[in-house]
């Protein structure tokens, strides 16, 4: 029987091959009896089988195949967003800020709030370069509506 005949056979009785990825695993298991068959073709036709030499005249002897490369894809730039300390928006403004655009718990939000006010800065969160610049619009336009002078920055991680 030839070995193309035996896969699909074995595709449609094995459970090995049932749900998802099915396609895949048939394609990945022809492509490999092809190059094993060609493999051997190219033994047979270019020396003993014995030596290791071999499988680079066999590599040789095979016809180039098309590969498919998947572009890499890297990671988005990361962005520090800051609270910038000021002498006249109010402790519980901060702290709000950082429970409502930050998704801080209260704990957290008075840590920070505290942090800003004594160093002058605080770091509020690490996010991607669009988020980070909606959140620094959000607590401006917060701050504006409200008439305190806070300030937001965000700079690359």
């Amino acid at each position: 029987m030839p070995l193309m005949g035996w896969i699909e056979r074995a595709a449609q009785n094995s459970n090995f091959f049932a749900g998802k990825g099915r396609e895949r695993k048939v394609r990945h298991l022809k492509a490999y009896a092809i190059f094993f068959s060609m493999k051997r073709e190219a033994t047979f036709m270019t020396g003993s089988g014995n030596g290791k030499d071999d499988d680079a005249e066999i590599i040789g002897a095979l016809p180039a195949m098309a590969v498919k490369t998947r572009p890499k894809t890297k990671k988005p730039s990361q962005y520090k967003v800051y609270l910038l300390n000021d002498d006249y928006t109010p402790m519980e403004f901060v702290v709000h800020i950082l429970e409502k655009y930050f998704n801080k718990n209260h704990e957290d939000a008075v840590r920070i709030m505290l942090h800003v006010h004594r160093h002058g800065a605080g770091l509020c969160g690490v996010y991607t370069r669009e988020v980070a610049e909606t959140k620094v619009s959000q607590v401006l336009a917060a701050a504006r509506r409200a008439q305190h002078p806070l300030q937001c920055t965000m700079e690359k991680e």
